[in-house]
């Protein structure tokens, strides 16, 4: 299925399940086939699982339009609006889940149940007040350091059937690398610790243990932020929590949606 958006792009999604609405957002680079292991859970749970991709990502156009996570974020409020949603959990895994602080900037989080991000910390530079940002990149390195090859996200193989849906994405929709620069630097230099401070609804924190990207220590310093926050973090798991520990991040999900 498809949404356009207000300035002519065109979002791919799917719409499975009835019940709470629950929007996931995927990380740079990635497609929403990368959840395909966690959508028949939650939909069997009671959720309506709305999977979007970005602009520039998996199916959805590709675009020199809205190079920034601004953009992303009024495209989450978009695909809120245009399918009118309410009482929204918002999922997203690395920028997906910047995305979903940047929403949560611009429009607060009164339309919103539940927040969980997996695997991203909340700033990507790292200085002396911050420690739990990209490896070990500092503002000294930016924005050079995200020019070069990031290396591997994950620590394992992600699962066979996921990898599959994801192979084949890749190959029809490849994944502009030189067009997004500008909007992996916009991404990489912001700072989303006052958004979580104010923020008022639950947050899940779930972090990769075996994480190339980040120390999985910024989940329980990040939940600590919040007023509802809490923090897991999956053993055996890169970056790409969900495809690499499928059945222990559905676990996660599902335990903390009980909560919500």
């Amino acid at each position: 299925m498809w949404l356009t958006i207000n300035d002519g792009v065109r979002l791919s999604y799917t719409d499975e399940g009835e019940g709470q609405p629950l929007i996931i957002m995927t990380g740079f680079g990635g497609a929403k086939e990368i959840w395909a292991a966690q959508i028949p859970a939650l939909v069997s749970a009671g959720y309506r699982v709305i999977n979007v991709d970005a602009r520039n990502q998996g199916s959805s156009q590709h675009t020199v339009k809205g190079l920034r996570i601004s953009r992303h974020g009024m495209d989450l409020a978009e695909v809120i609006d245009q399918l009118s949603l309410t009482n929204v959990v918002l999922l997203g895994n690395s920028m997906g889940a910047a995305t979903i602080f940047a929403y949560l900037s611009l429009f607060g989080d009164a339309n919103v149940a539940a927040v969980i991000d997996i695997d991203q910390s909340p700033r990507m530079i790292n200085d002396a007040d911050w420690q739990f940002g990209f490896k070990d990149v500092t503002w000294n390195d930016f924005p050079d350091y995200f020019r070069m090859p990031l290396g591997s996200s994950t620590y394992k193989h992600i699962d066979d059937d996921t990898f599959a849906l994801v192979s084949a994405v890749g190959k029809s929709h490849p994944f502009d690398a030189k067009l997004n620069e500008p909007f992996l630097f916009d991404h990489a230099a912001a700072d989303w610790r006052d958004v979580i401070r104010q923020l008022t609804v639950p947050l899940l924190i779930i972090a990769g243990q075996k994480s190339p990207y980040f120390n999985p220590d910024f989940a329980a310093v990040t939940a600590a932020m919040a007023q509802k926050g809490q923090s897991v973090v999956i053993p055996d798991a890169g970056h790409i929590v969900m495809a690499e520990q499928s059945d222990a991040t559905t676990k996660a999900l599902l335990a903390f949606l009980k909560t919500v």
